[in-house]
């Protein structure tokens, strides 16, 4: 079983809105509806659980609907202090709710281009690993500077890669992985998770076996107010 675990529960700062990036409508419809729409079509995704505050839920009810094409959403956790523990909130509420779930697929809300071949990609990937993580290559030359302020030294772009979203973990072992940061961190959770800056991070920390495929451009997370734009010109072009 795979449960796909949508984040919804940033405030966009970026933005500059009044309305988190994710619940900005484009096309009729708010962003996040972009994504639950296409995991819900899958094949691959059994259940949808999705990471949002309070004041949202009743609204994503609504923009859910009595269509069966949703029928596979199953729950809500609150969001957590960043990124990582509002992952952390997720994937212990579907252990607990959900318990045959063997993967989970965790999704930005705010990346609505997700297509049913990444699903598919992605999760086809996973068979035999503990995890898959997308990844783009670096087309740019890229140089590490010690102090901000002048070049230290040249890197390889051909061993650097940008992570993309979503990311597939064996539900089990990442939940360990993620729980065990916080047991090392003697008490002080909110430290060891504050420091992750991407969901992969506690499955290479905790040895897990990740490998890597191929992203996608197309599967952009919508950031700033020129993402936006990008997004808005892809759906008037009718590529979503």
């Amino acid at each position: 079983m795979v449960t796909a675990l949508i984040l919804s529960g940033g405030i966009g700062s970026r933005m500059c809105s009044d309305i988190p990036k994710q619940y900005i409508e484009v096309g009729g419809i708010p962003v996040i509806a972009y994504c639950i729409r296409t995991l819900s079509e899958s094949d691959r995704i059994d259940a949808i659980w999705i990471v949002a505050a309070s004041e949202w839920q009743e609204k994503i009810h609504q923009w859910l609907g009595a269509s069966d094409t949703y029928r596979k959403f199953k729950g809500f956790s609150m969001p957590g202090a960043n990124r990582q523990m509002s992952v952390l909130n997720g994937i212990r509420d579907i252990k607990s709710s959900l318990p045959d779930t063997e993967y989970v697929m965790i999704h930005d809300a705010a990346r609505p281009m997700i297509t049913a071949a990444d699903i598919e990609k992605y999760i086809a990937a996973a068979e035999g690993h503990d995890g898959v993580l997308p990844v783009l290559p670096m087309k740019d030359t890229v140089y590490l500077s010690d102090d901000g302020a002048r070049v230290s030294g040249l890197l390889d772009r051909n061993q650097i890669f940008a992570g993309q979203a979503p990311e597939v973990f064996a539900l089990d072992k990442y939940l360990k992985a993620n729980e065990s940061l916080i047991d090392n961190a003697k008490g002080d959770a909110d430290s060891a998770i504050m420091k992750i800056n991407g969901s992969t991070e506690p499955a290479i920390m905790a040895g897990m076996d990740i490998v890597m495929v191929p992203g996608s451009e197309d599967n952009f997370k919508i950031t700033t107010m020129a993402d936006l734009n990008r997004f808005q010109a892809m759906i008037e072009k009718g590529m979503a």
